[in-house]
């Protein structure tokens, strides 16, 4: 049986990787970082060392947050393989949207490949998702699943690639449909908004999408697919009228201007309140509401 992670590296420290960080220092766990800056980093999390260099012995995993570029990415494996050739430790990659298939196209041992996605702010958001690449075993998947649990976090496990793994394709399928009602002039970034936060947000943080439909009863709901589905905005493109906004500097918040206007807003301040609002919702939902009423949970059906 494989031991417990004990010993992780992370590569690359921008916002993620410094957050990523704290969560393993604070749980204990002989925590690294290697990055280039790493003479001029002020501020390293508790129980985190940081060096230019490679350590000598290799980490139980390394966790990788360089660019979204493929070939960068795909230098960092190169370079690990390289200083680890008899031990080569768990490479996980921190990507949010590229193909893990295609990462580990060049590397020597894509057993030991896997992806981990964290959510902004890493150190603070609960969930965290581990999917497989393509040659990884199950149990590798499950080590550091498990590792993650020591942090804190609460890992959704995938043991097949897929890009953008499970959150980012629910959300830009939502999304999607949603940047085309506002295209096609249906409905206002501000009503989409607004029945998002006051039916769809509040009825998952209770029951989640897939368990809400068994309460609300599948006939219904297959019914209303069957009438639906073929009506919705299907393609494969990503939407144009968001192309557009991005290429004209129109980026959101930082910009001052996105699918609103954010002229005269105070912009850390804003992001301050959205991750003081989110914690202070999840804590809510943690003990706020009581536990589940006995005889109210169902089980899970193995397929």
């Amino acid at each position: 049986m494989s031991k417990s992670i004990q010993t992780v590296l992370i590569y690359g420290y921008g916002v993620m990787g410094r957050g990523v960080a704290k969560t393993f220092g604070d749980a204990g766990f002989t925590t690294a970082v290697k990055s280039s800056r790493a003479g001029e980093l002020d501020g390293l999390p508790a129980n985190v060392n940081a060096a230019d260099r490679l350590p000598e012995t290799a980490p139980d995993l390394v966790i990788e947050f360089v660019p979204e570029d493929t070939r960068v990415k795909q230098a960092v494996y190169a370079e690990l393989e390289a200083a680890y050739p008899e031990n080569t430790p768990l490479i996980a990659s921190g990507t949010s949207g590229l193909d893990l298939v295609e990462l580990a196209r060049r590397m020597k041992r894509p057993e030991r490949f896997l992806g981990i996605h964290y959510f902004m702010p890493a150190d603070t958001a609960p969930v965290v998702e581990v999917m497989a690449g393509l040659a990884t075993p199950r149990e590798e998947v499950d080590r550091v699943a498990a590792a993650l649990r020591r942090t804190g976090k609460e890992p959704v496990v995938l043991y097949k690639p897929i890009v953008g793994f499970l959150v980012n394709r629910l959300q830009h399928a939502i999304l999607h449909e949603a940047y085309y009602l506002i295209e096609a002039g249906v409905a206002s970034a501000e009503d989409i908004d607004h029945a998002a936060r006051r039916l769809l947000a509040p009825r998952m943080c209770l029951n989640g999408l897939i368990q809400q439909k068994d309460i609300s009863g599948l006939k219904i709901h297959a019914d209303a697919q069957e009438s639906i589905v073929p009506k919705l905005f299907h393609n494969a493109v990503p939407n144009p009228m968001l192309q557009t906004m991005v290429a004209l500097g129109r980026t959101g918040l930082s910009a001052g201007r996105g699918f609103y206007d954010w002229s005269g807003c105070d912009v850390e301040a804003v992001r301050r309140q959205a991750s003081s609002q989110l914690a202070r919702l999840l804590e809510f939902l943690k003990s706020g509401i009581g536990a589940p009423a006995p005889g109210t949970q169902p089980k899970s059906i193995s397929r």
